[in-house]
């Protein structure tokens, strides 16, 4: 679809977004963790949290936090095993309401996914009122609430979706999307990371506004590949389409921490989140891995990585660990601090669907 085409007649993206999915599902299925603070984890001095309730989040406990540092923040926090299984099990019962309304279905994990509702299997104009209607059909058939953000492109539904969190929903509408962007910080832009946001910051980009004000070229020299992305959203404009069934040649994801990592045990902590955010990106498209690669950034931003390929796909979040250690194991001790440690997933294949009815039949 060209730009032309765009402006005559805007898309309508959703994008929906489990609130608090791990937790919710644990409080939902256990009455007593009901108003409690929960988060969904191990509580050994070397555990994660994968997701927090929103009692836990008021202490100021969230996602990939080192378990010790949240119950320093939370000392009632209650600790509950991840339960992927279930997890997935209700994932496919929200999607197969998505199916109700659309094919294009673009699932980023087993708790978001993107919508293009610009023509719907209902026939529905309003794509809040889509929106709605699926938020009430996820409550009603599962018990969870969801929140969505609903705009002309990817990149809004997705900011939208945060803002009247949680069980609520906004839209971002043409006329004002690129207002929005303007005055919104780089460090909150979707696609925009913790390293990717102390460079902007570096580079005096603050804001939409700021980066607004920078030349492709410019962008394209500092950023590389997605400095055209970049350029775009700053006006508000992301032609990214939704793609149902899409696999990727990998998937993976990052984090650089806020002071360089000497030793094994805060690593291995810092990776935990990663491993359960790619794990749950192939889970929510039935996809599955067989090569597995470790990337590690120095202080002196010198980097190496390390890959393991396995004969068949990795069948669960234990095995992936397992790989992920033998791989972590044997650069330490580092011969410099560690400022950045990545994840990523590769030889990917869909998973044969025969799975899917026993997974439908274990909730």
């Amino acid at each position: 679809m060209t730009g032309e085409d765009n402006r005559e007649r805007p898309r309508k993206i959703v994008h929906v977004d489990m609130d608090a999915f791990y937790a919710s599902v644990e409080q939902r299925d256990n009455p007593e963790l009901r108003g409690v603070p929960v988060a969904v984890g191990s509580p050994a001095a070397r555990g994660v949290v994968a997701a927090a309730s929103y009692e836990a989040r008021k202490f100021g406990v969230h996602s990939a936090m080192p378990s010790v540092t949240a119950q320093r923040k939370c000392p009632d926090l209650v600790f509950v095993k991840p339960r992927f299984d279930v997890y997935k099990a209700v994932s496919l019962q929200i999607r197969s309401i998505f199916a109700e309304y659309t094919p294009m279905i673009e699932p980023l994990s087993l708790d978001e996914a993107y919508l293009d509702v610009t023509e719907n299997l209902k026939g529905m104009e309003i794509a809040t009122e889509i929106a709605e209607e699926i938020r009430a059909r996820i409550k009603a058939a599962t018990g969870l609430n969801a929140s969505a953000g609903i705009s002309y492109n990817k990149f809004l539904a997705k900011m939208a979706s945060d803002l009247n969190k949680p069980n609520g929903q906004a839209v971002i509408t043409p006329k004002n999307g690129p207002a929005f962007v303007e005055q919104l910080p780089v460090k909150k832009f979707h696609g925009v990371g913790p390293a990717t946001a102390e460079k902007m910051h570096r580079l005096a980009i603050e804001t939409g506004a700021d980066l607004k004000e920078k030349t492709l070229d410019f962008l394209v020299e500092h950023f590389g590949k997605s400095g055209p992305y970049f350029y775009g959203i700053a006006r508000g404009i992301d032609n990214r389409q939704v793609r149902p069934d899409r696999v990727r040649k990998s998937v993976g994801a990052e984090d650089t921490f806020s002071a360089d990592i000497h030793s094994y045990e805060p690593a291995r902590d810092g990776l935990q989140s990663l491993i359960e955010k790619v794990w749950g990106y192939c889970e929510a498209n039935e996809i599955g891995a067989k090569t597995v690669t470790l990337k590690v950034k120095y202080a002196d931003f010198s980097q190496i990585t390390r890959s393991k390929t396995v004969p068949s796909a990795l069948p669960a979040i234990a095995n992936l660990e397992e790989v992920v250690d033998m791989l972590l194991a044997p650069i330490f001790p580092p011969r410099k601090g560690i400022r950045l440690l990545g994840v990523s997933l590769s030889s990917l294949e869909r998973r044969r669907s025969e799975a899917t009815p026993q997974l439908q039949l274990a909730f």
